[in-house]
């Protein structure tokens, strides 16, 4: 079995160009060598590896065994970048791709990075991607860090606990006016209700919390954090909204409380690459500050 350390650099960046890019050809003209050269460098690669790495689709995609090399190779990528940086030998920022779910970035994540300083300067590529399905983008290798609601480290990386994101079940006074008669659980089964997309389980899990079957099948899906608010606000249906979102609406009376004191704590961990990279253990440090003054922690 070959080890990664017998992997050719050339024919791993050229694996890596091909995903990024999407075709062979299009790799070919990244790197600057003909479609030809890409083919044989992958097909090397495949033969070197046992296995096969892409399939031959447009675009291509990516086999579990191309994920491992692929991983590999951004990794690579950014101890090189690294490397440079500390070598004076880049003027370049250091780059920074980061998943992270939606209402994160709506509440306490971007003042995280607001307030990272380093020097070079760092760019962060964020990702939006509901918190249980950041982790998906973490084993591709297309992230280096990720918020996520998945305490098991992706192979790989480590994992550390940020604290909880807590969610309250809310709707319009109009709409509790017209939908909720009194048994709450009948009521949430057939009343409409705002997600934020089809991985969106917050209702559902609430709904069952109180011994139903789910949410109803009458759902608007709106693709965006303070959107959902509004449109909770607005009547369209209930939803499980972020407290720190919920305050101004409670305290205006655009938003009522469907119970009280059944709150949703969605515990949110920090996973990223295990190397040793100034600009990420920055990053990682920043966050973890900021989630300590913005999530609850334990029991809270």
């Amino acid at each position: 079995m070959c080890v990664m350390t017998d992997l050719p650099l050339d024919q791993v960046r050229t694996l890596l160009a091909v995903v990024d890019a999407g075709t062979f050809d299009a790799a070919a003209a990244v790197l600057h060598v003909t479609p030809s050269a890409v083919s044989q460098r992958v097909k090397a690669l495949e033969q070197r590896t046992g296995s096969v790495l892409v399939t031959r689709t447009k675009p291509v995609r990516v086999t579990g065994s191309g994920q491992v090399v692929v991983r590999f190779a951004r990794r690579l990528a950014a101890l090189e970048r690294d490397a440079r940086a500390e070598l004076g030998m880049s003027g370049e920022p250091v780059r920074v791709p980061i998943a992270v779910n939606a209402d994160s970035l709506s509440t306490w994540f971007l003042p995280a990075l607001a307030g990272v300083v380093a020097d070079p300067p760092i760019c962060f590529e964020l990702h939006r991607e509901d918190q249980e399905h950041t982790t998906t983008l973490l084993r591709e290798g297309r992230v280096m860090a990720a918020v996520t609601s998945s305490a098991t480290p992706v192979q790989g990386c480590s994992v550390r606990p940020l604290g909880a994101l807590r969610y309250l079940p809310l709707a319009s006074p109009g709409f509790v006016a017209r939908w909720v008669t009194g048994d709450l659980r009948a009521d949430l089964s057939a009343a409409p209700v705002v997600v934020f997309d089809d991985h969106d389980d917050l209702q559902d899990a609430f709904v069952r919390l109180l011994g139903g079957a789910g949410a109803s099948a009458l759902r608007h899906h709106v693709p965006a954090s303070e959107m959902v608010v509004a449109a909770v606000a607005a009547g369209l249906g209930w939803g499980m909204v972020p407290e720190v979102q919920a305050a101004p609406g409670l305290r205006a009376g655009t938003l009522v409380p469907l119970v009280r004191d059944r709150p949703v704590d969605v515990p949110l961990y920090w996973q990223q690459w295990k190397l040793d990279l100034p600009a990420l253990s920055t990053v990682a440090e920043a966050v973890a500050a900021a989630a300590s003054s913005s999530l609850r922690g334990p029991g809270s």
